[in-house]
């Protein structure tokens, strides 16, 4: 197993993070035992889940599976979406932080979340409110390290630059999409988390299966991509059905399952710490498993890029760059 340090924090997690968000989806909690166990046996330690996951339910199942070993493995959950109908069961306000970490602490049954996400921005809080809150449940104890995902690369320097100058605790590891039809990561996100040395635990890599090589264009089959209606907003473009399918032929051509290349293919960043991988059950999760085992050159890489179109540069000056 390779293993790496998240930004500046000391903590070594493996280079594939265990995804929750089929976690309790199903009323058979075996399943995801048998994942978690399997999972644990090749040396991962760093789990992924969310207080919405699965209505709920994914922190549940997860503190569960934990229960036995939760000083060898790295726990990340997030907050900011709904939870309930109240209004105020949501956002990043500090009546809510305080509430939802009570919440995740019961349900996965430990005193302390290693990463805590803020699952996106909250445009009704300021920014300060949302840190100062974060902060104290640092230095309670309640979690180690505040975290951020779906915020913009200047969102995300906003608040670091507030954490040092109020001397707050600071974003240490952010979760962006990436996959290689949705690079925009590339532009400013992952050149700023290497810049200020933060971890970078992405999520998406399969393009909500897109990836997979079972989709076609104009075909449906079972899967986010065709029962979620946020995954088919997020992927209905033509052009990606292009790419991935010329992907999965050029990966079957090199004796590789799409999967396994698609997820190697985000590990190679050097920004990226870990990628999420998730499944319904192990068998899904082998090919993305299986990355693990696949060095990738640099040559290789670029080779891969040239499927899908390279994103736009930060500045209009890129002549000079």
């Amino acid at each position: 197993m390779i293993y790496k340090t998240v930004g500046k924090t000391g903590i070594k997690v493996s280079g594939l993070c265990l995804g929750t968000l089929s976690f309790g989806e199903e009323s058979e909690d075996k399943i995801y035992f048998e994942m978690f166990s399997k999972c644990r046996e090749l040396g991962i330690n760093f789990f992924d889940t969310a207080n919405t996951y699965a209505n709920g339910r994914s922190e549940a199942v997860l503190g569960k599976c934990v229960a036995s070993c939760r000083d060898e493995v790295v726990l990340a959950t997030k907050l900011a979406n709904p939870t309930s109908d109240n209004v105020n069961d949501r956002g990043l306000s500090r009546r809510n932080i305080m509430l939802a970490v009570e919440e995740s602490l019961r349900k996965l049954k430990t005193d302390r979340i290693d990463f805590y996400f803020c699952h996106k921005l909250d445009p009704f809080t300021d920014v300060e409110e949302t840190l100062k809150a974060l902060d104290d449940l640092q230095r309670q104890g309640k979690i180690l390290y505040p975290a951020v995902s779906n915020w913009a690369a200047w969102q995300i320097v906003k608040a670091l630059g507030i954490s040092e100058r109020k001397g707050l605790a600071r974003f240490e590891c952010i979760q962006p999409m990436y996959n290689l039809v949705k690079r925009q990561a590339e532009t400013e996100i992952l050149p700023m988390a290497l810049e200020e040395k933060v971890g970078v635990t992405t999520y998406g890599p399969l393009a909500g299966g897109l990836l997979t090589g079972k989709y076609a264009a104009g075909e449906k089959k079972k899967g986010r991509l065709s029962e979620s209606e946020m995954y088919k907003k997020r992927y209905s473009n033509g052009r990606n059905y292009t790419i991935a399918e010329k992907f999965a032929r050029y990966a079957e051509s090199k004796g590789f399952h799409p999967v396994t290349l698609a997820v190697a293919w985000v590990m190679s960043h050097p920004a990226v710490t870990a990628p999420i991988i998730g499944g319904r059950n192990f068998e899904q999760l082998r090919p993305s498993l299986a990355a693990l085992d696949v060095e990738m050159t640099e040559e290789w890489r670029d080779e891969i890029s040239s499927f899908s179109i390279q994103p736009a540069s930060p500045t209009d000056r890129s002549e000079e760059l």
